[in-house]
């Protein structure tokens, strides 16, 4: 019997779940950074969950309007560099959460040596 129904490609990477999942990771992943990394806190939980949903909106953003991966070592410096970048402004939408250049430069090192290891994409 054949099935008619049509189905979406497997690979399809806009989907809640996936996008959930990246939330739930990037929450995880900021948690190990900010006890790692110096020049990045971020204090409370409240905290933890606003960064990451700042971060993955920005990633999102950056991935749909630039057409650039923003991991850290996705697209090589560049994705690098813009994983820094939005580190760094996200300090400004989030309470309780600071981070310096420097910070950010490390915590994109960190997140990228974490992005290697958990499986699932992160940032």
């Amino acid at each position: 019997m054949a099935d008619d129904t049509k189905r979406e490609p497997e690979n399809s990477k806009s989907t809640v779940g996936s996008y959930i999942l990246r939330f739930i990771l990037t929450l995880i992943v900021l948690a190990i950074t900010s006890f790692l990394t110096p020049g990045f806190r971020i204090v409370g939980l409240w905290s933890y969950l606003g960064a990451a949903v700042v971060i993955s909106i920005i990633d999102y953003l950056v991935e749909r309007f630039m057409r650039v991966d923003a991991s850290p070592f996705g697209k090589g410096l560049k994705g690098f560099v813009i994983a820094a970048i939005i580190l760094y402004i996200t300090q400004f939408l989030v309470p309780n959460m600071r981070v310096s250049i420097l910070g950010a430069i490390l915590a994109a090192v960190v997140i990228g040596i974490l992005d290697a290891v958990i499986p699932g994409r992160v940032m």
